[in-house]
């Protein structure tokens, strides 16, 4: 249990032990766009959201499907649903969806709702079920033209059935050591149809499929923090705390208000309170970072630039003027701490020879030594808060940078101190936000038995890491480590993948676009044409969160309460709700009866909604009938004094014997005996630098640039590309690049010029953002621009910008093989020649 986060496991607020007392709440309610704030404190007294008069309720919506002008558009009407970026309202005339607003609970709505309106109708939409051209005159051994082809519109019937037979095929040929079922994150939120599970219970039942570990999201920090702490995703301390008690925050390598835009369920953006009252009461903050991130520029944060990939570095500096100084907690390292001994060491030179001065650092990290110093003595003399982002931990040798965080929380000797220490999670899914206290959603689960007779035996590991797959497509039989064991990749014939895209996330996407190859034949089931979806054989068009119904929950770490997700539309053109879609291949597979158990989309919903309703009566938390709770379309849970008083580590603090942590030791773990054992060169037994294979510090001639690829406001992941959100940001159609002025004046580049970002492993056309708010010798090119290769005479150019495109295809470190974002050379050149057309957004081509 203590190695999964909460996106694996959401944690009942019920089973949280918390502690102490709330702030006042402030003179009153003061309305703010689609939601409000309350003037001294964010969050209501007893409830994670401020409630206002309810709305009408809806009428009943007739809907309209593709073709139908459906009715007049003076039948109107609403409904309330969810995606990602929050609880909205769907208005709709005449069986069309003509705008949202956000719901009346949200503290800051996303800037994205019109992309999210245009989903159903946008020019990318998969309208039909779809079949490669090659794939459906010559099948698997047309492969090698994968991406290449035209596609042929086909009936449900016939996608259903070529799916089902090579599914039949490659299960009683190869066995389900053959079978790549992938479903990784961010499909559509609501737990009924929720592809994940939907693809991996049907796989299941037909015998299994090579399983996943990791995420691309925290791939090194969740393998490395259960050594540290025991916890792969532990709780942080209460805003509210924070507000009261912290007199320094540290942002480190995280933009919340950038990324609390979205949530692994859905939002009502809490943390955007907190950060608006941070900045009202004037608690000094500082950004450590490359980029000057949003956040840092709405609180006005001192901002601190070390270069990309050397933050361990800087944390080493630190470390070792508090110790050389005699501003060392001992006594705190002594009693809560392991392995001090053996860190130290590191730290004077007296294992390495080479002592980790603020002197050295600044060699490494280019922040100047006299800060270095200056800060770690500002942070040891004021109660601090170090909030450290994931996005340092997507770098090669990525397990590093937490587990020194840990190390610099422990020698400031904060930790479980109300307003002090450190927290992992505040810049996602509103981390930090006091928990409601009521009952969880479950949902259709995916790990069922088979019933389909499995006689082959398998070959290879059951499970690889997720970012490693391009690897394993490849290299078949290839063993390799991974944390503490061997993995052998098996050989896989089959790819069903549903509700993802791989050609986003996969670093070195030329490599990965030559790796899809590999496999005989690729399913993919999505909404939008991805790259992913435009280089498989058999496309399944699936419904957005507007085209069915649905329920979820309100918030990942806050479990604000439950939202009905209601219809608003008809399914467009041919697409078909995901649930649908797998029950139908269940009938084709035999196991229709196991798959659905007797239970529509409807019957799921209510039977979910009343486990938790019953779970919400054992824990006193009274929920309406589901009538009643459908027609009004939420319900709202309190949050407990004692949960907005909540410190990380208070009671392992107050007594580490009777409260241990779940590592080795019990203690924080500054050494692992574990690790060491493992004899990794890429990952030692205790926090160490390691100096990026590619950046500022072995920039070369050739690419003489470090590139970074943080997330974009306008966009999850590659989300919402295919939608009117990337009119806010592309220059020229085209992903912007960050460069400095002084890199863009060096190479005759300026604002809105188009750009080729390039080094061996790619090329990708892009548009100068020339900007002071990335440090010099450094380019941006934020993540989740779709993909979209071209021959160009240069050779194959990702012509729209993608920045995977650029990066390595390197495990982070033995440890936990994850994957890398943010670690590339890179040279920038202004583009003279004729300037190819994006096609990504459009339909793909269609053979007659």
């Amino acid at each position: 249990m203590s190695g999964l986060s909460r996106r694996s496991l959401f944690t009942a607020a019920a089973a949280a032990g918390l502690a102490s007392a709330v702030p006042e709440a402030g003179a009153g309610v003061v309305p703010s766009r689609g939601g409000i704030r309350l003037e001294d404190n964010p969050a209501a007294r007893a409830s994670g959201a401020q409630f206002q008069p309810d709305p009408m309720p809806a009428p009943e919506l007739p809907l309209s499907n593709t073709f139908s002008l459906g009715k007049s558009t003076i039948n109107e009407g609403e409904v309330i649903t969810a995606s990602r970026w929050g609880v909205v309202r769907a208005h709709v005339q005449g069986g069309k969806m003509t705008h949202l607003t956000p719901f009346e609970h949200d503290y800051a709505p996303t800037p994205n709702l019109n992309g999210l309106c245009e989903l159903p109708y946008s020019p990318s939409r998969i309208r039909y079920p779809m079949v490669r051209e090659g794939y459906l005159k010559e099948g698997p051994a047309s492969r090698s033209r994968r991406g290449d082809e035209k596609f042929v519109r086909v009936s449900w019937d016939k996608a259903l059935q070529l799916v089902s037979d090579e599914m039949k095929r490659v299960y009683g040929t190869y066995g389900p050591s053959a079978v790549f079922g992938r479903s990784y994150g961010w499909m559509s939120t609501g737990k009924i149809n929720a592809a994940i599970n939907l693809q991996q219970r049907l796989l299941n039942l037909c015998g299994g499929f090579i399983r996943c570990e990791n995420s691309y999201s925290t791939a090194a920090i969740g393998k490395i923090m259960p050594y540290i702490v025991g916890k792969a995703d532990p709780r942080c301390t209460s805003w509210d705390v924070v507000l009261e008690k912290s007199e320094r925050v540290v942002l480190w390598g995280c933009d919340p208000l950038v990324t609390n835009d979205i949530d692994w369920v859905t939002t009502i953006h809490n943390g955007a309170g907190y950060f608006r009252a941070l900045k009202a009461k004037g608690t000094k903050t500082i950004s450590v970072n490359p980029v000057q991130t949003d956040t840092a520029e709405f609180l006005g944060s001192e901002w601190i630039a070390p270069r990309p990939g050397t933050d361990c570095a800087m944390m080493l500096g630190m470390i070792y003027e508090l110790e050389t100084s005699g501003k060392a907690d001992h006594a705190f390292l002594e009693k809560y701490t392991y392995g001090w001994k053996e860190f130290r060491a590191y730290v004077m030179g007296d294992s390495d020879g080479v002592k980790k001065t603020p002197e050295w650092a600044e060699k490494q990290c280019g922040v100047p030594a006299s800060r270095i110093v200056s800060l770690a003595h500002e942070l040891q003399e004021h109660r601090t808060m170090l909030m450290v982002g994931w996005g340092i931990q997507r770098i090669q040798y990525g397990e590093q940078p937490h587990w020194m965080a840990y190390a610099l929380a422990s020698v400031l000797g904060q930790i479980g101190l109300p307003g002090g220490g450190i927290g992992t999670n505040y810049h996602y899914s509103n981390g930090g936000s006091p928990a409601a206290f009521g009952p969880f959603l479950g949902g259709i689960g995916g790990g069922v038995k088979p019933v389909r007779p499995v006689t082959l035996p398998w070959k290879g590991s059951e499970t690889i890491p997720v970012a490693r797959f391009a690897e394993c497509f490849l290299h078949p039989g290839k063993t390799i480590d991974f944390n503490g064991r061997k993995v052998t990749y098996p050989e896989v014939r089959l790819v069903m993948w549903a509700g993802g895209n791989p050609f986003a996330h996969q670093p070195d996407t030329m490599k990965l676009e030559r790796a899809w190859k590999k496999p005989e034949t690729v399913v993919v089931t999505d909404t939008v044409w991805t790259a992913t979806a435009r280089h498989a054989d058999i496309v399944l068009p699936a419904a957005t969160v507007f085209e069915h119904n649905d329920i979820t929950n309100i918030g990942t770490y806050t479990n604000d309460g439950i939202v009905a997700m209601q219809q608003a539309i008809e399914p467009q053109w041919e697409s078909k709700p995901d649930y649908w879609i797998f029950s139908q291949l269940a009938k084709r597979m035999g196991c229709e009866a196991q798959f659905t158990e007797g239970l529509d989309e409807m019957g799921w919903i209510r039977r979910v909604y009343e486990a938790a309703r019953a779970m919400g009566g054992r824990m006193n938390v009274a929920l309406p009938d589901f009538e009643t709770f459908w027609k009004k379309g939420y319900v709202m849970f309190d949050v407990r004094p004692e949960d907005r008083s909540y410190v990380a580590w208070e009671k392992f603090r107050a007594d580490p014997k009777a409260n241990p942590m779940g590592s080795e030791s019990g203690l924080i773990q500054l050494f692992s005996p574990k690790i060491a054992g493992y004899g990794y060169s890429d990952c030692k037994g205790h926090p160490a630098y390691f100096e990026p294979t590619e950046g500022v510090n072995t920039r070369t001639k050739a690419h003489p640039l470090a590139l970074m690829a943080c997330k974009s406001r306008y966009r999850m992941h590659s989300q919402l590309d295919g939608t009117v959100s990337h009119s806010f940001a592309n220059i020229e159609d085209r992903e912007p690049c960050w460069i400095n002025p002084a890199d863009a004046k060096a190479r005759g580049i300026a604002n809105g010029d188009i750009v080729l970002v390039k080094n061996d492993r790619g090329a990708v056309l892009a548009g100068a953002y020339v900007t002071e708010r990335i440090m010099p010798g450094v380019v941006v090119l934020h993540h989740g621009a779709w993909f979209d290769p071209q021959n160009l005479e240069e050779g194959r150019i990702d012509v729209h910008g993608n920045s995977n495109t650029l990066t390595m295809d390197v495990p982070t470190s033995s440890l936990a093989c994850g994957n890398i974002a943010s670690t590339a050379l890179v040279e920038v050149t202004k583009w003279t020649k004729p300037l190819p057309r994006v096609s990504v957004y459009e339909q793909p081509p269609r053979a007659a």
